[in-house]
Formats: structure tokens, C-alpha cells, sequence
């Protein structure tokens, strides 16, 4: 019989050990010393928590306390998970418990997050275990059951019941995951989602489309295994938190936990559910718990939708309500069939085979890869590209109809089509020809010491001629070219989003950022319906400087090295370094004059058969060189600061002939600009120098092996030496 094949690292079944803890050995090891695990990753100390939390009060200091030491009666869970489980205490993260309350209402999720047969009671020694999506993986997170409490109560998290602690360690995961609890203060509800699920997270416009039309697009995502929430848009900053006078509170996350309708006389109320991850403050308009409209529903009905009366945090609101006071409504897909409004359930567990995710990380780095948006034309094509390759058009698929539930045939049987039907068949005939993605592009740990720092960012799609197919794309193409997708305007948020249709083809997608020059990592997933594939835009580095230095040199400089070697060189009619240093600063500007270590370094790439000076028609060749450089340097200084940014040194290398990938030209900024951003000229003269010696040495290479694994690799290996 054959062994089982292990699941892939990183996968549910195999997720990463987040700071190499593995549950299953520390609970083994706990229960066998008798002692309760204490997590060394995440203290029981005021650092876990953040500086904002502290009180001068002695009264109000902060404790760690065992659940069992917090109420008698703790338990994990309380019979089963529900919406009304989750109550928010004293952080402003109201997003990520929002989330938690829409994943309570599909279990298989909840079960990825919350592992089963976990308990406060035997086997019982202090640990606790959950799972989070991270940028294309799972990831184990291991905690103590040490809580914050003040005054006796958690500080944070708790159960509306007070005796049920699962929500409150869930918290504490995460908050280890991100770094402390301070660092989930303020965020988007989108975040959670995607971490809860590894799917899919966008915005909708609530007036975007009629009451009728949204509820019906809610229910039907709901029915697929969404996670839906929403809010009402505050107008400033002071409007956060503010109730309004229907008892809803501006800015706040709410969990949509379900839909239904309901007859009142003749007519069809259309009701969603909402919950307010406080616990309590909820809406009073209409339909509410206290809404007199229930009166004259029908007692089976109310018990139907299991209506309850109570101050939980969850009530009822009419579609046409809704649509009135919420602005954003946030939802989170397993699958992007999710996205297409109006469609039918695909099956009940929200899942599809149909999709295909092809993943990849990138980085934008500082003067090497974090070109900016294309208002910064000079720069914006050095971002980092990824190939994108389309190779077969949508299979035809029900799933995919933008069509109306609600069209029906007239009379006869004929199909009468109003003209913005006719242009709606003809959309979908035309993308029956194409091929559907969806584009992500996530920022990464942007959450951290207490700070969330998300920069602005977007991307945008191009289409490559077939000329152009497998070649790092330069500016000339972006100057020419206007993007065939993007994902909209620059956004200070971690995920960015759009659904595509495009014909089959070669494309690449330009991760950026608003401003050039800002650090971050980040991760690209694209979801296709075909065997469409994404990877990095590299090529290969290549040099062909040698024609481009060709030109003789000046008569002035012929009679200014004839006039050196007659007065500085030796009897073997040479120059050492200090002389050539003199000579060659004699003819050089001043502001481009070399220091001594230079000199020495243009000695050692040329044959000098051993010695450490050069010859008349090396020097000659030598000085016509730099005066080459000296004219590229200043042309390509494009600001005119007398250095050069590496965006500027990939650009001037090119212009001599040598074509170096982000990877190299990176190295070679850190390496000759001395840990600087900006390049001097010597900087750059000896930047050349290294190249053209290295490309010389890998051309003479008769090693296989070493042309094997090519030149990209060769560079950066003796780039650092």
C-alpha cells in the first residue's frame, strides 16, 4: 500500500509553526512536567499589550489571568459558536471581531481557524492553538491562556455570556500573529476576512444599486459562504464612534449574519441581520427588536427567522433601511464566482474547482524596484513586473451570467430585448471570447510595533506585443502604452483588487506604489478559470559596452598623457595609481575628480601583465574612457545633484551597454554608493569598472556548470567578493 503523500508546507493540514512553536510537542511537554505553559514569543507583560493601555491607577493595573482564575465556571466554547459570542472590550478593533462574528456563521471556516477538541478541562495545560491565512499560507499560532484583565474583567475580548473564552485566546492569537495588541487598533474589515478564510476580500457601494437588487446579491453571496459586513462612512475623524439617532454608530464594523423576508398584510419585507461586535447599542428604526412592525407578523414567521428580543448586539433591518444609513458594504469570498452579483449559489459550501491561484512576493526597494506610480515616468517601469499568460479563453460557464433573476418571457414565448438588454448580450457574447482573472496585490506587515503604516498602492495591467514577450519591459513601452486593467486609484490599505476580462495573450502586472523610493513587501495572486499562469518579468543580464568605448581619444588629452609620461614615469615608462590619480584629475572637472582607490581599481581590470601601473596607450584608452563616463554620468544625472540614484545608474549602464536585472542593480548601489541612496561619480566609474571585468571573466569562463547557471547568478555572486 502506498504511503500517504504529507500535504504541502504551508497548507491547512500542514500549516507553518509561527516562530517554530509546534502545539502538538509543547502540550505533550506541559502535560508531562505538570506545569501550564507559559509562551515565551508572547509574555504575559505590558510589551504584548502596547503603551496606550497603561493606567497610573494603581487600582486599574493590568493582571494576567487563567480563565479559571477569571470566573468559575470558564469553558472554551459554550455549547456552540455563534454571532452573539463575540463582544468587543477596550481596542478599537471592531474590524477584526466583526469578522470573527461573520465567520461563526459557517463552520467548516471557523474550523480552519478554531482547531476541535480544544478545552479547558482535561487534557488541559495552559495552550491553546489557531490557524491564519498569511499572504498564501497557513500559519500555526500557539498561545497560553494567560488574558489581560483590569478590575477583574478582560480587558478586551470577551463573551456576552463572560464564562466562554475561545473569542478572547482567537484575539490573542492574532495579536501575537500581527506583534500586540496595540497593533490591531483601527483597521478594515476586509483584513480578517482574508486572514479567517485565505479568500477574497472587496467593497461594494451599498447605493451602487437598488435595496431590492443588494439584499438580493447579499443573500445569494451568504448562501455561497461569504463573509459579509459593513458601515456607515463617518465625515471626519471626530464622527467615529458617534451613535446616531437611530442608534447606529459612524464608523463602526457590523457583521451582515444573515437575510430573509418576511409578509406584513400584502406586502414582502426584505430584512437583513446585522450585529454590533459590542454586544450591545443596537438599531431602533423599524424591524428592530423593538419595532411594533413585528406585531403583526405572524407568530410562525418570527419563529422561522428565530427572532429574539434581547440586547445581544444583533437586530433586524429592512433592505430599503439599510440602504438609507449604511455606505460600504465589505464582503469576503472563498472563490470569486462570489463576485458576480446576482449569480446563483454555485454549490452550498461556497467552494469551486473552476478557479486556479497562482501566487508570487515581491519588494519594492528604494532607488532599485520602487519606481511609483506613472506620474513618475522616469522611474515607473523599473517596479516590479510580473508575467502574466492567458492562454485559453473561459470555458462556457452558468456561473459566470450577468443576467437578472427576475427576466422572464413575455406571453407568446418571444424574448422582446429592451436596447440595454441587447448591449448587456452583447457584453457577455464578447466576454465568452475572453478569459476572467482577478487580480490581487497585498502589502505585507504593515502592521507592526503598535503602528499600521499601509502606503498607497495599485497596480496595472499591460499587454505585450509579441515582439516584447519575455523581455524586461523598459520606459520607452510605458511612454507608449496605456494600461488594459488596473486596479484603480492608489490606495492606503493592504489589498487592492480587480476582475478582469481579457483576451488571450501575453500581459505583465506593475506592482506600485504612489510615491517612489518606499519600502514594502508585498504578495500578487491572480485567479483564473483556465491554465493561466503568473511569474516574475526577469531577464537576463547582458553587456555589450565594448564597441560603445571604441572612440580614440582627444588630441588634447593624447598631449596632455604624453606630457605625464614624459615628466612622472619611471624607466619602464609607466604610471603608477598616485600618478594617474594626478593625471587624470588634470582633465576631469572637479566635480568629478577621482580618489586614490579608484585609480588603483581601473589598474587592476586592465592587463597589466602583473604590474601596478599602466602604459602610455592604456592610459590614452583609459582617459578617453572616463571622459565617455564623465559625459554619460552628467547626461543621466537627470536632477543635476552630482550623484546618481540607482534608477539613474540602471538607466546610464544601459546607455554604455550593459543591461543589469533590480537584483544586481541593487547590489551594485550598495555596494560602490556606500551605503548611500545616491552614487558619486568615482562610485559609478568603479560600479563600471567591476561590471566590465566580471563580464569579461564570464565570457572566459569554460566551466558548464557556471554557464548553466548564468550570468545573473555569476554577478551576484562576486558582486559581494
Amino acid at each position: 500500500m502506498a504511503a500517504r503523500k504529507a500535504a504541502p508546507l504551508g497548507s491547512i493540514e500542514n500549516p507553518i509553526k509561527f516562530s517554530g512553536q509546534d502545539f502538538k510537542t509543547l502540550l505533550e511537554g506541559s502535560l508531562k512536567s505538570g506545569k501550564l505553559f507559559c509562551d515565551p514569543f508572547f509574555p504575559a507583560e505590558q510589551a504584548s499589550i502596547g503603551a496606550s493601555q497603561q493606567d497610573p491607577d494603581p487600582k486599574r493595573e493590568i493582571k494576567w489571568q487563567r480563565p479559571q482564575d477569571i470566573c468559575e465556571n470558564a469553558v472554551f466554547v459554550e455549547g456552540t459558536t455563534g454571532t452573539t459570542d463575540i463582544c468587543q472590550g477596550q481596542l478599537g478593533n471592531c474590524w477584526l471581531l466583526a469578522s470573527l462574528s461573520c465567520l461563526t456563521m459557517h463552520p467548516k471556516l471557523f474550523l480552519k481557524v478554531v482547531p476541535p477538541n480544544q478545552s479547558l478541562t482535561k487534557p488541559y495545560a495552559g495552550i491553546f492553538h489557531f490557524r491564519f491565512w498569511q499572504y498564501g499560507e497557513w500559519v500555526e499560532v500557539v498561545v497560553d491562556d494567560r488574558l489581560p484583565v483590569r478590575e477583574g474583567r478582560l480587558l478586551f475580548s470577551y463573551s456576552h455570556t463572560r464564562n466562554e473564552f475561545w473569542s478572547a485566546l482567537v484575539e490573542k492569537a492574532y495579536a501575537k500573529l500581527i506583534g500586540s495588541y496595540e497593533s490591531l487598533r483601527g483597521g478594515n474589515i476586509s483584513e480578517g476576512m482574508e486572514d479567517f478564510t485565505g479568500g477574497i476580500a472587496y467593497s461594494m457601494q451599498v447605493s451602487s444599486c437598488t435595496p431590492r437588487v443588494l439584499w438580493r446579491s447579499l443573500t445569494a453571496a451568504l448562501s455561497r459562504g461569504s463573509l459579509l459586513s459593513c458601515f456607515i462612512q463617518a465625515s471626519s475623524y471626530h464622527d467615529i464612534g458617534k451613535v446616531t439617532g437611530e442608534g447606529l454608530v459612524k464608523g463602526h464594523a457590523y457583521a451582515i449574519t444573515g437575510t430573509d423576508k418576511v409578509r406584513k398584510a400584502s406586502d414582502e419585507i426584505l430584512l437583513l441581520r446585522l450585529r454590533n461586535p459590542w454586544g450591545f447599542v443596537e438599531y431602533r428604526g423599524p424591524w428592530s427588536d423593538k419595532g411594533k412592525e413585528w406585531e403583526e407578523v405572524d407568530k410562525a414567521e418570527k419563529e422561522r427567522i428565530k427572532l429574539k428580543k434581547r440586547e445581544d448586539g444583533e437586530f433586524w433591518i429592512s433592505s430599503e433601511d439599510f440602504s438609507r444609513f449604511f455606505g460600504i458594504v465589505e464582503l469576503c469570498s472563498v472563490t470569486p464566482d462570489t463576485i458576480d452579483e446576482g449569480n446563483t449559489p454555485a454549490s452550498p459550501s461556497g467552494l469551486s474547482s473552476a478557479w486556479v491561484i497562482s501566487e508570487h512576493e515581491g519588494f519594492w526597494v528604494p532607488g532599485s524596484s520602487a519606481g511609483g506610480s506613472r506620474r513618475y515616468n522616469r522611474t515607473f517601469w523599473k517596479n516590479p513586473q510580473f508575467q502574466m499568460i492567458l492562454q485559453e479563453q473561459d470555458l462556457a460557464d452558468e456561473e459566470d451570467s450577468d443576467e437578472s433573476e427576475d427576466d422572464d418571457d413575455d406571453e407568446d414565448g418571444v424574448v422582446m430585448l429592451t436596447p440595454e438588454e441587447r448591449k448587456r448580450a452583447e457584453k457577455k457574447k464578447q466576454r465568452a471570447k475572453q478569459c476572467t482573472v482577478l487580480v490581487e496585490l497585498l502589502q505585507k506587515n504593515r502592521r507592526k510595533k503598535e503602528k499600521v503604516n499601509f502606503l498607497y498602492m495599485a497596480f496595472h495591467v499591460y499587454k505585450v506585443p509579441p515582439e516584447l514577450q519575455g523581455k524586461c519591459l523598459d520606459r520607452n513601452f510605458f511612454m507608449r502604452n496605456r494600461p488594459v486593467g488596473r486596479s484603480g486609484k492608489y490606495k492606503a490599505q493592504r489589498g487592492v483588487w480587480r476582475k478582469l476580462h481579457l483576451d488571450p495573450g501575453n500581459y505583465i502586472i506593475v506592482a506600485s506604489t504612489y510615491r517612489p523610493n518606499q519600502f514594502g513587501d508585498f504578495f500578487v495572486r491572480i485567479f483564473s478559470k483556465i491554465r493561466n499562469t503568473l511569474g516574475t518579468q526577469n531577464f537576463t543580464c547582458s553587456s555589450g559596452f565594448l564597441p560603445v568605448m571604441a572612440a580614440p581619444p582627444c588630441p588634447d588629452d593624447q598631449r596632455r598623457v604624453q606630457r605625464a609620461f614624459d615628466e612622472e614615469a619611471g624607466p619602464d615608462d609607466r604610471l603608477n595609481a598616485r600618478e594617474l590619480m594626478k593625471l587624470f584629475n588634470s582633465a576631469l572637472d572637479k566635480d568629478y575628480h577621482l580618489p586614490l582607490e579608484t585609480c588603483r581599481q581601473l589598474i587592476f581590470v586592465e592587463d597589466t601583465k602583473g604590474h601596478c601601473h599602466l602604459s602610455r596607450q592604456q592610459t590614452d584608452t583609459l582617459l578617453s574612457c572616463l571622459r565617455h563616463l564623465q559625459s554619460i554620468f552628467f547626461q543621466f544625472d537627470v536632477d543635476s545633484s552630482g550623484t546618481m540614484s540607482p534608477f539613474e545608474l540602471s538607466t546610464a549602464l544601459e546607455a554604455l551597454g550593459m543591461q543589469c536585472d533590480g537584483k544586481v542593480i541593487q547590489l551594485l548601489s550598495e555596494r560602490f554608493a556606500s551605503g548611500e541612496l545616491h552614487m558619486p561619480f568615482h562610485g559609478f566609474v568603479s560600479c563600471f569598472t567591476r561590471l566590465r571585468k566580471l563580464f569579461a571573466l564570464y565570457d572566459s569562463e569554460t566551466s558548464q556548470e557556471v554557464k548553466d547557471r548564468g550570468i545573473n547568478s555569476w554577478l551576484l555572486q562576486f558582486l559581494t567578493v
